[in-house]
């Protein structure tokens, strides 16, 4: 395992040149990863790690999967680019399983999930538009998200996001934005009016804490869109495609959105974003109201095909491994009272710690494993679908060492 303390000569000649030729817009951790394979990736040491991240859950399948990887590169030996002018066939596939697989109406698609959300966020005010003006009133587009959530670093989706660290320095930022203290029914049951164009929401916050949202409060949120003709968003940007053990994270509750977002596990690693609106939603747009030149790439969709057949057949598997997960964690919450908390559905999973979590993800490096800090507290985990029992207890092992080691 490395030695954080005394790094390789060609590691620091890497993060040298990185340091005088890339912006500095990210706080990387003193490895440099040069191949990933199943659960296991490789830095330009020859040093071996257990990826509990997956890319920050965006390679479900596991690192370089033969069959995605086949995938793709027969499609790159027959066209990689033509823009949306033409039809292409991956796309028009793959627009018809994910509406196959939601149970919504159509779909669009572009190359991240800032994007994803941005896209859901404009078709939701257009329509809102649309609805009111037949009503004999007008929605003044006003978006309502959730405390502690992230749905993305473009302008507007900083705006969705209410974390001041996102936003300072960007002003201003797009105005009609409000946001809602997550799981909290009556307070968003102030805020809402007529005027009010939609609501976005994570099944599961990531970033925010690894936070699931409340069956009965989204029941309740459902209700309130109906009655209002407000348009629900559900983020499912880092929760969708397999990672809580169902398809969409939206199945465990019950409830359809009109809207859903999708990116990261989308493409197991190839960069694709993706809504996916209910039929008299999508109407909203029209030829020119909304586009990309590279959404809907014939690599990235034919990569995601192979994605999406591969996550059917992993989702009992990542349900059942999930819930072995979350025991083994809770063994840990049993043993250590500096863990107030496990939560989270399925494959992400997060542990509430007392303490700031960051010393413990460079602890774990020097032991070979991957694994995140979010919100400051919260040690996150989501692995590839693929996670074996043995890795887990490997990973449960290291984690308890270090534990055991905190005054």
């Amino acid at each position: 395992m490395p030695n954080l303390e005394r790094l390789s000569e060609r590691t620091q000649k890497i993060i040298k040149d990185e340091s005088e030729n890339i912006i500095h817009t990210y706080g990387r951790l003193p490895i440099v990863i040069t191949k990933g394979e199943g659960m296991k990736v490789y830095d330009v040491d020859g040093n071996e790690y257990l990826d509990f991240l997956a890319g920050i859950a965006v390679n479900n399948m596991g690192h370089c999967h033969p069959e995605i990887v086949e995938a793709l590169k027969s499609q790159i030996d027959n066209l990689m680019h033509i823009s949306n002018i033409y039809y292409n066939i991956p796309q028009v596939e793959l627009g018809k399983k994910l509406v196959g697989l939601s149970g919504l109406g159509k779909a669009f698609f572009c190359n991240s999930g800032a994007e994803a959300n941005e896209a859901a966020i404009k078709l939701a005010r257009r329509y809102g538009k649309h609805i009111s003006s037949k009503k004999g009133f007008i929605k003044s587009g006003e978006v309502i998200s959730m405390e502690h959530s992230f749905h993305g670093r473009t302008l507007t989706t900083i705006t969705a996001t209410p974390k001041p660290k996102y936003q300072e320095g960007f002003e201003p930022l797009p105005t009609g934005f409000r946001y809602a203290p997550f799981n909290d029914i009556e307070a968003l049951k102030e805020m809402v009016s007529e005027h009010t164009s939609a609501i976005i929401i994570e099944p599961v916050q990531g970033e925010g804490g690894v936070y699931p949202v409340d069956k009965e409060y989204l029941k309740e949120v459902r209700k309130i869109c109906d009655e209002l003709d407000i348009i629900l968003i559900f983020d499912e940007v880092q929760c969708g495609m397999g990672r809580t053990g169902k398809m969409f994270a939206y199945e465990h509750y019950g409830i359809i959105p009109d809207i859903v977002t999708l990116a990261k596990a989308l493409g197991n690693g190839f960069p694709i974003g993706a809504i996916v609106a209910k039929n008299e939603v999508a109407e909203a747009f029209q030829p020119g109201s909304h586009g990309t030149t590279f959404g809907g790439n014939p690599i990235a969709c034919a990569t995601s095909l192979k994605t999406l057949e591969l996550l059917q057949n992993q989702l009992e598997y990542a349900s059942e491994i999930g819930e072995y997960f979350k025991g083994r964690l809770n063994e840990l919450k049993d043993k250590y009272e500096f863990i107030t908390e496990v939560r989270g559905l399925g494959l992400m999973l997060g542990i509430q710690l007392t303490f700031n979590g960051s010393d413990l993800v460079l602890k774990m490096l020097e032991k070979g494993y991957l694994i995140n800090c979010t919100s400051d507290t919260v040690l996150r985990f989501v692995p590839p679908l693929i996670v074996e029992k043995e890795h887990i207890d490997s990973l449960i092992n290291a984690l308890d060492e270090i534990f055991s080691k905190i005054e």
